[in-house]
Formats: structure tokens, sequence, C-alpha cells
């Protein structure tokens, strides 16, 4: 699904469960690994099996073996009388090396714990952001999935509440949102009617590690819902110009735009809506990080609003982490993220692969088909579906990094927003030709580096 195309007068377009791992053991229990002496034979080893209560030796290294407890004594018994034998050159528990990031529960489609990876290639190392590192850095620090920052959704709405005709997502929790507001029937509701909205929410923060759907990238922060477009995907510069200065003062530390001033024929210009880029400057004066999608045009040059000079402009990749045949180019691009679909003729790309996948999120399951629903239960079920490419889907990737940069305190605690684009710029894998170019920005974003207290923050 390409973001929506605003028109003019100008009528144009979470805080989630912050469930802790497991701890895990940190060895097998029942196991000791044995190095023996160089020169002891077979009997002498079956003679420390005897004298130590261990048996059934499987051999992985010269004159090593794992070796089961027998007698019930613990692991560290054991170990410790392991030690005294002469005949032992080293005993030690058969340690358990795990990832180094947090691999949450959600199942996906498949109904096995973890399957969230199957479907959300975006999500993982290589050519995704590698959110199970980041997710790592947060926890922490004692602030599990961003716990802290406020996301502003600028969009058609969310599935954020129960409410007459209208249903919660099922994977969002009601804690999961801060107050919101519906500029399209100035209301304080922004139900989604149009699924959009609500794909873009879940991809920033929709709960994770609760053994249901797929995972958010800033599962602990806070959704504010902002409808600013209506169920056809448009909305006016006039309610968009309003959604941000609300988001503003209603506290957000991160704005999201995923859409685009484009009526197919022409990109609209800084002159056409001098409103929604005063109020992009607000933002910027109130530290307020705004990420907006570049647009879907295959246009040289980038859309409004990311093209304002105080957004992050998001530019979408494939699945091979090649640019997106659709996804606009040209100066102030600053970073790619998953989008999906099918790859630009780029040369530093291999070429004839199949199109990539989609972006997968917990929406309205018709949405993906930009058909309208036909009854009120359209906006009460929930699923997977397929049908969502664009920049609109990479955006919300650059906004729920910015959050979990802020939430770190890598930067401060109150970093202001060309801090926050910087650090999320110069961690970025290079991808393209060597350093910034106009296909790719500064890179593909990797919010693990991006998180890593590790990394010195460029001065």
């Amino acid at each position: 699904m390409k973001p929506s195309r605003l028109l003019p007068p100008l009528v144009a377009a979470l805080a989630l469960g912050t469930a802790s791992p497991a701890v895990a053991a940190p060895f097998e229990p029942g196991e000791v690994v044995v190095r023996y002496a160089r020169g002891v034979d077979k009997a002498e080893r079956a003679a420390v099996q005897r004298a130590t209560g261990v048996g059934a030796p499987r051999a992985f290294a010269p004159r090593t073996r794992v070796l089961q407890i027998k007698d019930g004594q613990s692991v560290d018994a054991t170990v410790r009388e392991l030690e005294t034998r002469p005949e032992v050159a080293t005993a030690a528990p058969n340690a358990v090396a795990r990832l180094s990031g947090w691999v949450p529960s959600d199942p996906g489609r498949s109904g096995v714990p973890g399957g969230w990876q199957d479907l959300q290639w975006n999500f993982l190392a290589g050519v995704g952001v590698n959110a199970p590192d980041a997710w790592q850095h947060l926890i922490d620090v004692g602030r599990p999935g961003g716990r802290t920052a406020v996301v502003a959704v600028l969009d058609t709405g969310v599935a954020y509440r129960t409410r007459r005709g209208f249903k919660k997502s099922t994977d969002f929790s009601a804690g999961d949102f801060v107050r919101g507001y519906d500029f399209v029937k100035d209301d304080r509701f922004p139900h989604d009617q149009n699924g959009h909205g609500t794909h873009v929410a879940s991809t920033i923060g929709e709960s994770t590690g609760n053994d249901r759907g797929v995972t958010g990238l800033a599962y602990g922060a806070k959704i504010m819902p902002v409808r600013v477009l209506n169920e056809r995907g448009e909305g006016d510069s006039a309610a968009i110009t309003a959604g941000i200065r609300f988001a503003v003062r209603n506290d957000a530390d991160v704005i999201n735009l995923s859409f685009e001033f484009d009526d197919t024929e022409r990109q609209f210009t800084a002159g056409d809506i001098p409103d929604v880029l005063a109020a992009v400057r607000y933002a910027n004066r109130h530290a307020v990080v705004v990420v907006a999608a570049a647009g879907n045009f295959e246009r040289t040059a980038i859309s409004y609003p990311a093209r304002a000079p105080s957004v992050i402009a998001v530019g979408a990749t494939t699945e091979h982490g090649c640019r997106a045949s659709y996804s606009n180019i040209g100066q102030g691009l600053d970073l790619v993220a998953p989008g999906g679909g099918e790859d630009a003729a780029d040369p530093t790309c291999p070429q004839g692969l199949p199109d990539g996948r989609d972006i997968y999120q917990t929406t309205f399951p018709w949405a993906g088909t930009l058909s309208a629903p036909g009854r009120s239960s359209s906006y009460r079920r929930f699923g997977l579906p397929s049908g969502f490419i664009g920049t609109s889907m990479a955006a919300p990737h650059v906004s729920a990094a910015a959050a979990l940069v802020i939430a770190s305190g890598i930067l401060g605690p109150d970093p202001a927003p060309a801090a926050v684009q910087a650090r999320l710029q110069a961690t970025a894998t290079d991808a393209g030709i060597p350093g910034y170019d106009e296909a790719y920005g500064s890179g593909r974003l990797d919010i693990a580096t991006a998180t890593n207290p590790q990394v010195p923050v460029a001065p």
C-alpha cells in the first residue's frame, strides 16, 4: 500500500506490554565439560568418571568430553570435585550462549513462539533494522521498548479503543495510548476507518512479548493517535497543521507523517503548504522529532513534508536491502528503512531477484486491498494482511528508532531533534555507492547500533 496522496485547499490525505524476558539458565543442567590432561588414557578417564559420579561421555574436541552427572550432585559441586583430579586439566559447566538481543515470543502466523521472525524480515539483522539487539539495549537501561517516549501517529486514525462500532486492535492494550484527537471529524475519537494508520502505529508500538500476533519496534512507547486523513487516506493541510501542533502541545517526542503532498501530476511546493511547514518548524523549536515518508512515485525529488529541512526524510528498501522501485530519491533524503516490494534498477544491488515481501502488521484484514469496508463489523476484526508496501511503511521504522534513542538516554535526557537525526544517520549501514548518496541517504537504518551505548556519540 502506498502512502496517502494529499490534495490541496488545500484538500489533501505502544506503549505496550513491557514484559521482561524470562531468565534462562546460564548452563545446561546436569552436564559438565572436562578437558583431560595430556597422556590420560581411556582406563584413567573411566576411573575419573566412576569416582566423581559422571558418565555418558560425549567427545567434541581433543581430550574434551561433555559428561552427564549421574550421582545427583549439583553442577558446581561436580566441577569442584573434578578439579581436584590430577587427570583433569579443566572442568567447567556446559555454558549456554544466547543471542545478544531479546527474541520475543510473538507467534506471527505460525502459532509457534518466536514465529514473528518468519514474517517480519524487516525487524531482523542484515537487511532489516536489527531490532532484537536494540530491544536488549533498552532492557539493559530499564526502559524496555522505549518506555517514557511518546510517538504521535498523524494518519487515518488508529484502532486504539473499543467504542460503538469500533474495536481496539487485538495486539494493543488500552494502556498503550495517550489522548489523541480526530481533526477530520473534529472530535475526541480518532478511530481508524482505513487501516493504514493502525498498520503504521503497529510498526511503531504494537505489543511485544505477549504470545500474540507480531511485534512492534518501540513496544514500550506510548502512541498518540491523531486522525488527519479520512477513510480514503486524504486530508487537508488545515487538519494536518492542527494535528502537528496538537502533538507538540501534548508532549509528543516524535511525530510520524506517513503521507506525501503529490497529486500524481506534480509534487506540491513549499509555497503550496506554508501552514504545514510552519507547524513543522514549530515542532522543531519545541524539540519534537518529525519523521516523514519520502514519497512513492519514483521521482528524483522527495516530496513534502519529508522535504522540509527539519524533517527526517525516509526512503524505502526491500527484503534484498535494495532501494525499492517506487521510492523517491533526491537531495535531502536522510535514511532508508524497510518498505517492501520490488527492487529498483540499481547497479549496486543484485539483479533479477523476485519481488521482496510486504511489511506485515496487525490491522483490518481488508485494509491492504484499498477497499472501503462494507459494514460496521469491518472495524472490529484484525489480521496480518498483505498489500502494505511503501515509504509509508518505512517511515515508522525511523520514528520508532527515534523513540528508542530518546528513551535510551544515550543523547542525554532531552536531546534536540538534530542530535537524534545525527545519531540515526551516523549509525546507519552504508548502502549504494560509498558515503551519502541521493538514493539511500546516509544508509539503511540500524536501530541496534543507534541504541548501543558502546558506540560513541559523534561530536
